[in-house]
């Protein structure tokens, strides 16, 4: 399991989750979460785990922090400082200010609630900070727990998506922002990545 420093700078904290952005030093995480097979297996744009799929995604995520102030964030235990996985925003459809929301957990951390716990923090971010038209969400058809959370976040099935590295039609969800806030869902104080 890895760890923080001592003194974590977190943009966006939940009751157990703190947020922050990843930095090259992160390889050893993004390594630890994104070469790992469990947890890729069921991610379309993943698949197969390797280490230089680990860098590129992690190279990803700096690009996009850098470009649109938003990627998937480095969670983390609060008490402990146990890195979690992520959970964020990436660009879908950016030119109309619609993002995909994730989240990859390492498998230590399934079924404890933490991925509904820091998706609707950032359902919150992305509606209320950063001023997102809507969100986008989609799941591998054989993931039934992504499927049970996107659709108790409020997200709505719009059609589904062939994925070439599947093979599979892939649930695709839509949330827009003025249903968001007809029913808001857990909200954190946010000040965006240092």
């Amino acid at each position: 399991m890895s760890e923080q420093p001592l003194s974590p700078a977190y943009f966006m904290r939940t009751a157990r989750i703190g947020f922050r952005c990843w930095t090259t030093e992160d390889l050893p995480l993004a390594l630890g979460l994104w070469n790992n097979p469990q947890v890729t297996r069921l991610i379309a744009d993943l698949g197969e785990s390797s280490e230089q799929q680990a860098r590129e995604r992690l190279a990803r995520e700096i690009v996009n922090q850098d470009r649109f102030g938003a990627q998937y964030w480095p969670i983390f235990h609060l008490e402990s400082g146990v890195h979690l996985g992520c959970c964020g925003l990436r660009p879908y459809r950016p030119e109309e200010r619609i993002f995909e929301i994730g989240a990859h957990l390492l498998p230590a951390y399934w079924s404890q609630k933490y991925a509904t716990e820091a998706l609707e923090a950032v359902l919150g971010y992305a509606f209320v900070t950063l001023k997102m038209a809507a969100l986008f969400a989609r799941h591998n058809p054989q993931n039934h727990g992504s499927r049970r959370i996107v659709e108790k976040l409020g997200f709505h099935h719009t059609h589904d998506d062939l994925m070439p590295q599947t093979g599979l039609l892939h649930p695709a969800y839509l949330m827009h922002a003025r249903d968001y806030f007809k029913t808001p869902g857990y909200f954190a104080e946010n000040h965006g990545c240092p």
